[in-house]
C-alpha cells in the first residue's frame, strides 16, 4: 500500500480506538473544563478586575496556557500508550512516515475539537471580548495544528527514550515558547478586532515553523522508528 492509503488506515484506527475507550479525550475536556472553571471563580473573587482594561490581555494568555498544558497532556499519550508488541506489529506492516502522518492528522483532530471545546466554555463563563470571532477561531485552529505537528514529534522521541514526561517537558520547551508567543500576538490583534494583515506574518512564521516540523519529522521518524 502507498504512505497515504497506509495514513488513512492508522487514522481510522486511532479514531476507532479513542472512540471506544475516551481515555485522552476525557481526560483533557476535564482537565480544561475545571481549569476554566477555577480561572472565573478567580476572577469574580477580585472585585472590579473583570472591568479593568487588562482582563482581555489576561483572558487571552489565560486561553493559551490551558491550551498548551492540555496538548501536554493529550500528547504525551499518542506513542507511550502503544505497547512494544503492538509497535513491531506497526513496523512490519506500515511505513515509519504513514505511522508519524497518523499520529499528527489525529492529534491536530483532537486538539481542534478540544480548542473548540475550551472556547465555548470561555463564551459560557466568561464576558465575550472577541472583536474579531471569525479570525480568532481560524488562529486557534493553526495554534490546535502547531501544538499536534510539535509534541508529537517530541512525544515520539520521549517514548523511545524511556522517561516520557519529564524528557518531553524538557524537549518541548525551546520549540513551543516562540509559537505560543506567535499564537498570543496573533490572537491579540483579533480580541482588539484590528486589521487581519497585522498578524499575517506572525501566521506566515506559524505555518512556517508547522511545514518544517512535519518536515523534520518525516525525514527524523524513520530513524528512530528503526532503533
Amino acid at each position: 500500500m502507498s504512505v497515504i492509503s497506509q495514513t488513512k488506515h492508522l487514522l481510522k484506527k486511532e479514531i476507532l480506538l479513542e472512540w471506544r475507550s475516551k481515555y485522552a479525550f476525557n481526560g483533557v475536556l476535564l482537565y480544561i473544563a475545571s481549569t476554566v472553571f477555577v480561572c472565573y471563580i478567580a476572577f469574580n473573587l477580585s472585585a472590579g478586575f473583570t472591568q479593568s482594561k487588562g482582563y482581555p490581555i489576561v483572558w487571552n494568555v489565560l486561553f493559551w496556557i490551558i491550551m498548551l498544558f492540555a496538548a501536554v497532556n493529550a500528547m504525551a499519550k499518542s506513542f507511550m500508550q502503544e505497547s512494544r508488541s503492538r509497535m513491531l506489529y506497526y513496523y512490519s506492516i506500515a511505513s515509519p512516515q504513514a505511522i508519524i502522518l497518523s499520529k499528527i492528522i489525529y492529534n491536530a483532530l483532537l486538539m481542534a475539537l478540544l480548542s473548540i471545546l475550551a472556547i465555548g466554555m470561555y463564551m459560557i463563563f466568561f464576558t465575550n471580548t472577541i472583536g474579531d470571532p471569525l479570525y480568532y477561531f481560524l488562529i486557534v485552529l493553526l495554534g490546535s495544528v502547531s501544538f499536534a505537528t510539535v509534541f508529537t514529534m517530541i512525544a515520539a522521541i520521549a517514548a523511545k527514550a524511556g522517561n516520557g514526561g519529564t524528557l518531553m517537558a524538557v524537549l518541548s520547551f525551546p520549540v513551543i515558547i516562540p509559537v505560543i508567543l506567535l499564537l498570543i500576538k496573533s490572537s491579540k490583534f483579533a480580541m482588539d478586532g484590528l486589521e487581519r494583515s497585522a498578524s499575517y506574518s506572525n501566521l506566515g512564521v506559524l505555518a512556517a515553523i508547522n511545514v518544517i516540523v512535519v518536515g523534520a519529522s518525516l525525514i527524523l521518524f524513520p530513524y528512530l522508528w528503526q532503533d
